[in-house]
């Protein structure tokens, strides 16, 4: 039994779908799987395991930012021998190239954390998903009649949802970085040092450059495009 999570060792799937907010992670497993059970409401971050196409997958709340993932997904990988965990969440569009409900797939996450750098000893690591996972993911979302615009690349994972330096982000956009959230970055790292997989798919839930925005009903409870996408990647 883990500090943070608590479950009981074959509570958990090997496949984990990874949102931030745990009312997310409890309207996934109502909506999507079957004969879902709640193993964990620790902290109120709840887990579910269950099955999708009767195969087993567990959905676990992480909180915001890439020190509350990082313990969630420590404790999966280490804990529970979790294989591969997909991150499903929301991100902002840093640029006119993506609206509002598009989907975007992490190819890359660049990052301003310095969780990388301390530890790496001050060298730029480049956290990326995948390969398996992210073929998976762009075949899905291709598949999908009218479904939504999907787009493959990077993503920027802040270490401050209001970032005392905004513009910067504006150089980053610049070298093709996509959208903005809090998380990816430190997701990949983890997964490469257990040699596990991982993988980011965000909706854009904001819009940076219009103000375009959602509701926070709506992120938690419509953005189920990623998520038959990330299941399908992963189980299918």
């Amino acid at each position: 039994m883990s500090t943070h999570i608590g479950a009981q060792s074959g509570d958990i799937a090997s496949t984990v779908l990874l949102p931030g907010d745990p009312l997310r992670a409890k309207w996934i497993a109502e909506t999507f799987l079957d004969d879902a059970r709640c193993y964990s409401e620790v902290r109120g971050m709840y887990g579910f395991t269950g099955t999708w196409n009767g195969q087993p997958v567990s959905v676990q709340g992480s909180g915001m930012g890439q020190p509350s993932m990082a313990i969630y997904v420590n404790e999966l990988f280490k804990d529970y021998d979790v294989q591969s965990v997909v991150r499903v969440g929301s991100c902002g569009a840093v640029t006119d190239d993506v609206a509002v409900r598009d989907v975007i797939i992490a190819s890359g996450a660049c990052t301003d954390s310095s969780m990388n750098r301390i530890a790496f000893h001050g060298l730029d690591y480049a956290p990326v998903a995948d390969f398996g996972l992210l073929r998976g993911a762009v075949e899905a979302a291709e598949a999908r009649e009218g479904g939504s615009p999907f787009h493959v690349g990077l993503i920027f994972s802040s270490d401050s949802f209001y970032s005392a330096r905004p513009e910067l982000l504006g150089e980053m956009v610049k070298y093709g970085v996509l959208g903005v959230e809090m998380e990816a970055s430190g997701l990949y790292t983890l997964a490469a040092k257990y040699r596990r997989k991982a993988l980011a798919i965000c909706t854009v839930s904001d819009h940076i450059v219009t103000g375009e925005e959602t509701t926070s009903q709506e992120r938690e409870q419509t953005f189920g495009e990623m998520v038959e996408i990330a299941l399908t990647a992963a189980l299918a």
